[in-house]
Formats: structure tokens, C-alpha cells, sequence
């Protein structure tokens, strides 16, 4: 798009013999920006030319045959992007409705807006049902293994781990897009330290031991990998590295509403999980302007300056420990804790889960 503000150049004063290169690059660079013919002679003419070379030199301008072939190209170049704005909002209604028939066609279903709890489904069984459906389903019986749901507590942290420094996000409470910034809020500081904070801090969202911080790929933290069972059925137990995540924080923490670029498993060591979910086929009602996140605060959406929010409708399920959630790709979801909280996630499936979107 033209831009009809003027260019203002420090430059010398033309001299009375004739203008420089710079001058007259000024000259085409405002003709660029559309101002009138008439207001550059001007502007010549109070910096001290001749109102007749400044006639000229204008007009000059605009007959070289290296501006016409560029105004042309640019004329080419506004009309295509008319064009390319014109189609991809044909494209985005399209998108639209399709997704509004699929949302429809959803809630014909007995079962629409409901995540089924399920023992310990077979290889075959998960595989087919749900990630080639990219559905969303509970797995009630697969962490009986784990030696974490007896151990895993702040008191173990600390009296095991407390000495490792540990990387945690900070402050987060002072900046609504903490997860979208969220190297601005990261902080190293010993086990200990954290589970005390954690342990006495009551309800707060201020801090909070995420993914980002790779506290799994910590050689001193690593052992606590000795203590899970990595779902054989579904995922790769040679694939750990950055795709094996801790999460431990006080009651009151957030995730907020997103989609994930991949499949994941969430499973729930201690204490207990609420999850929002909203199926990808009302990502038209999400607001979903920048990444993988909306732009509405699910706890206390803004229905004026997101009205059409008011159409969504969210799935709220409790996850309990010991039990497992999957969370297709492109799902919705928001997490809040109900209590101190630890929690594994995985995303290394047996097949392809690596996505474009």
C-alpha cells in the first residue's frame, strides 16, 4: 500500500546550478508516497531553487522511462495483492462453513462433547480409534507400573532433588502473555528452594515448572525417568531426548487455551488436573491471531471484544492421578491446577507426529 506522508530529507540545500542525485532520489521517493507534483516544486522552490528547474526536474521524474517501469511494476503488484486479499477471504469463509457442517455433523453423535475413559487399550486399538480419529480419550489403567504415583510428592523432590538447580518460569502473573514470552520469564534456582515456595505459596500462577525449561535433559534430574514406564504400546522408549516433559507447580497454575503442533500424552502423578477442551472445529470461534494460541482468557472471556466466543463449546473433564490424557493435534485445550500438581507429558508416539499446522 502507497503511503501519502512526505518523506523528509536532512539534506544540504540544492545548489543553484542544479539538484544532486540525493535531492532528486528525494523527488522519486515522494512521488513513490503519491504526493502531488505541486507540493515537491514547492518545497524546491523554499529551499532555494528556481521554481523553473523545480518544474523541471519534477516532470523530469516522472518521463524517465527506469519510474515509469516501476510505477507500472508496482501498480502490477497492488493488484495482485487486491487480488490475493480478495481470494483468501473466499478461502476463509469457505473454511468457515466447512468447519461449521463438521461441527454439526459432530453433534450427532451420542457421544459429542464427551472424552471416554478407558482401561488400557490394546496397540492396535488406541492407534486406530483414537490418534488416526484424532479424538481425545482418558486411559485409566496404564500408569500401574509407575513407582512415581507412590513417590513422587514435594517432600520427595526436595529430600532427592533438592540440591539440582532447576529451571522455572517466573512472574508470571505480571504479564497476560507469559506463555507466548516466556523466555522473559524463565529463572534457574535450587529444588529445594522451589518446592518450599511451591509448598507455602498457596494458589498463585506466578510460578510454575514447564516444558520449557528441559529440566528432563538435566543429567542430575534425569533419574526420575527411572521411576515411569514409558507406554510401550504407544511410545518410543529410544526417543527421550526434548520430547519427555515435567510439570510441577503450586494449585492455581495455568496453561492457557491452545492447540499443540503434535499429539500428546499427559499423564497425572499428583494431585489433580482440570482440562478444557474444544474441538478443532471451532477454531474459527477462537481468535487465534498469533502461533498456537487464542487470544481469549477462557476463565474470563471478553464477549464484547470477542463476541463470537459465546458460540464455543468447551468439554471440562477432571484428570485424576494415575490417570492419562490424550490430546490429539490441533485440539483445544486449557489447563488448570486443582492442587499441587506433578504431571509427565510425552510426545513420542510409535508413528509420524510431526504436523505443519
Amino acid at each position: 500500500m502507497m503511503q501519502t506522508e512526505l518523506w523528509q530529507a536532512n539534506l544540504i540545500s540544492p545548489s543553484p546550478s542544479g539538484l544532486s542525485n540525493d535531492w532528486k532520489r528525494w523527488i522519486v521517493t515522494n512521488k513513490f508516497r503519491q504526493i502531488p507534483d505541486g507540493q515537491l516544486v514547492d518545497i524546491l522552490v523554499q529551499r532555494g531553487v528556481d521554481i523553473r528547474m523545480a518544474i523541471a526536474e519534477v516532470k523530469a521524474v516522472s518521463a524517465h522511462p527506469y519510474f515509469q517501469a516501476a510505477t507500472a511494476m508496482m501498480a502490477e503488484q497492488k493488484q495482485q495483492a487486491q487480488s490475493d486479499i480478495a481470494f483468501y477471504s473466499i478461502q476463509a469463509h469457505k473454511l468457515e462453513t466447512q468447519l461449521g457442517i463438521y461441527r454439526t455433523l459432530e453433534q450427532l453423535s451420542p457421544n459429542y462433547n464427551r472424552i471416554h475413559r478407558i482401561g488400557r487399550p490394546s496397540h492396535s486399538d488406541f492407534f486406530e480409534q483414537y490418534y488416526a480419529q484424532n479424538t481425545p480419550v482418558i486411559l485409566t489403567d496404564v500408569m500401574g507400573n509407575w513407582q512415581a504415583l507412590s513417590r513422587w510428592n514435594p517432600e520427595y523432590l526436595k529430600q532427592h532433588y533438592g540440591e539440582v538447580s532447576v529451571g522455572v518460569q517466573f512472574n508470571r502473573e505480571s504479564n497476560p502473555l507469559f506463555e507466548q514470552e516466556k523466555d522473559k520469564h524463565r529463572q534457574q534456582m535450587m529444588m529445594k528452594d522451589y518446592v518450599d515456595l511451591v509448598v507455602t505459596g498457596g494458589k498463585t500462577n506466578d510460578y510454575y515448572m514447564v516444558p520449557y525449561n528441559d529440566n528432563f535433559d538435566n543429567p542430575q534430574f534425569k533419574p526420575l525417568l527411572n521411576d515411569i514406564e514409558i507406554f510401550p504400546d504407544y511410545l518410543d522408549p529410544t526417543l527421550q531426548q526434548t520430547r519427555i516433559f515435567f510439570w510441577f507447580g503450586p494449585e492455581g497454575t495455568i496453561t492457557p487455551l491452545h492447540h499443540d503442533p503434535c499429539n500428546v500424552l499427559l499423564a497425572q502423578v499428583y494431585g489433580k488436573k482440570r482440562i478444557r477442551l474444544i474441538s478443532p472445529n471451532q477454531k474459527h470461534l477462537l481468535y487465534n491471531q498469533v502461533g498456537v494460541y487464542s487470544e481469549v482468557d477462557l476463565l474470563n472471556p471478553d464477549y464484547e471484544k470477542y463476541p463470537r466466543f459465546k458460540e464455543v463449546e468447551v468439554i471440562d473433564v477432571i484428570l485424576e492421578p494415575g490417570e492419562v490424557i490424550f490430546l490429539p493435534v490441533g485440539w483445544w485445550h486449557h489447563v488448570e491446577s486443582l492442587d499441587i500438581s506433578i504431571s509427565v507429558s510425552f510426545t513420542n508416539f510409535l508413528v509420524n507426529n510431526y504436523y505443519n499446522i
